[in-house]
């Protein structure tokens, strides 16, 4: 393979990486390791380093950014396919890589490196602002704007609907509240250590009330359409920020085991995700779809209307908090020692290989 086609390929996994480029950082490390010991790889066998470069990678991860890759080990390894990065593309890199002293592990490092300055300016941004001055469209609009974060951008809607969500249901102080029919009391009494431990109800206490709360799910990996949020008191949530595609609007309702659905998507989308749930006959399943209009009138209500007061604050007190978790800025000194370390500051980034 020749050096154009491998590169495009390599741009073509950092195009499609989200911010913290795990599948790139792979990659340096292979040919890393490639060039500064001699023959402990050989490029050409992918079995000689499929398994452990996860290993260097998260080594790197972690001490760059403070997390590691959680994707399938089926997403991992689709690095390495014909349609991604495979071993002849790499061992071609990897000529490139030795001849300029590891050009390509510098141009992948130079790219995180771009995309955290763009990511730290986006979290200071959010730092700096106040329930007065806080627009949500501007701190959307900041990852659209920057080709680096805009991979990521599905994280930061699911976040911001999030943090106004998770805010307005502890203020509304909303209860759940569990209880028997006084009919069944016998089969309650008969199951009484099934009720304690998974209900928390007893023939001495056939009743019990909660708050109520939404969690997220946690990080995924980008092909995932499954469940974005759920709450103790019923619906699954689903966030869509992307143009929906007859496959993605079925799996919204196939990929989630639940009968009261939420949806959150762009105004544009609605009819069509409407037209689809008619189609296939799944009104039932659809609790509601919330609209980004929607979403920009109750955080305009929450940040600066009549309740500003107990709710301002802590709705972005919960957007620095969702982005610091699902974000954890790159330790940048790290990034700058590791450069050193390994003598990147010593190589110029010619035209070819310029971000």
């Amino acid at each position: 393979m020749d050096i154009t086609t491998a590169k495009a390929a390599l741009d073509k996994i950092i195009k499609k990486s989200r911010v913290h480029l795990y599948k790139p950082i792979q990659l340096a490390e292979i040919l890393y390791k490639d060039r500064a010991l001699p023959g402990s790889i050989d490029l050409s066998n992918l079995e000689t380093y499929r398994n452990p470069s996860k290993k260097w990678r998260d080594d790197m991860t972690c001490k760059l950014i403070g997390a590691t890759c959680t994707s399938s080990a089926k997403f991992q390894d689709n690095i390495f396919e014909k349609n991604a990065v495979p071993p002849q593309a790499i061992v071609t890199l990897g000529e490139e890589n030795r001849n300029n002293n590891g050009i390509v592990e510098l141009y992948i490092y130079s790219q995180l490196k771009t995309r955290y300055t763009q990511l730290s300016n986006a979290i200071e941004y959010l730092h700096k602002k106040t329930p007065e001055n806080l627009v949500i469209e501007d701190f959307i609009n900041l990852f659209w704007a920057q080709p680096g974060l805009k991979r990521s951008i599905d994280k930061v809607y699911e976040i911001i609907v999030y943090a106004l969500f998770v805010v307005l249901v502890y203020e509304l102080d909303v209860k759940i509240e569990i209880s028997v029919n006084s009919d069944k009391l016998d089969l309650l009494k008969e199951f009484s250590d099934f009720a304690e431990k998974v209900l928390f109800i007893s023939p001495d206490k056939p009743k019990s009330t909660s708050p109520a709360k939404i969690y997220r799910v946690g990080v995924t990996n980008a092909a995932d359409r499954g469940l974005d949020m759920w709450a103790n008191f019923g619906p699954a949530i689903q966030i869509k920020h992307v143009t929906l595609t007859d496959y993605i609007a079925e799996s919204i309702v196939d990929s989630v085991s639940a009968d009261r659905i939420v949806i959150v998507c762009k105004d544009a989308e609605k009819k069509y995700i409407e037209s689809i749930i008619g189609q296939l006959g799944w009104a039932s399943h659809i609790q509601s779809i919330i609209v980004e209009s929607d979403l920009i009138n109750w955080y305009e209500k929450g940040l600066r209307g009549t309740f500003k007061d107990i709710m301002g604050e802590k709705i972005i007190q919960a957007l620095r908090s969702e982005m610091q978790n699902e974000f954890p800025v790159a330790n940048l000194h790290e990034l700058d020692k590791l450069f050193l370390k390994r003598g990147y500051n010593n190589i110029t980034l010619d035209k070819y290989w310029q971000i």
